[in-house]
C-alpha cells in the first residue's frame, strides 16, 4: 500500500544517521529526499552495501551504481529526509 508523501515524517540527517544497522536495529537510506527502510535486504545487513552505509543520502551515489533507483521501489518509504 502506497502511503502519501504529504503525510510522511520529517526526519533529520542526524536522526536518519542512528539508522544505519549499528546504532538501532533500523536500516534506512535516503535517496530524492524520502527515506527507505532496507532493513529486510540481505545486502544490507549490518548497515553496509558495498562500500555504502546506511544511515546517508544516497541521492550522489547512485550514479556509480549498477542498478538504478528503481531498486527503491522494492523497500517502504518510512519518512522524509528534511
Amino acid at each position: 500500500m502506497a502511503m502519501d508523501c504529504e503525510e510522511l515524517t520529517y526526519y533529520t540527517k542526524a536522526q536518519l544517521a542512528l539508522r544505519n544497522g549499528q546504532d538501532k536495529p533500523a536500516i534506512w537510506v535516503a535517496y530524492q529526499g524520502l527515506i527507505y527502510d532496507v532493513s529486510t535486504s540481505r545486502l544490507w545487513k549490518r548497515g553496509m552495501h558495498y562500500e555504502h552505509w546506511a544511515g546517508q543520502d544516497l541521492t550522489a551515489e547512485l550514479a556509480d551504481a549498477p542498478h538504478s533507483e528503481t531498486v527503491f521501489q522494492k523497500f517502504p518509504v518510512v519518512g522524509r529526509l528534511g
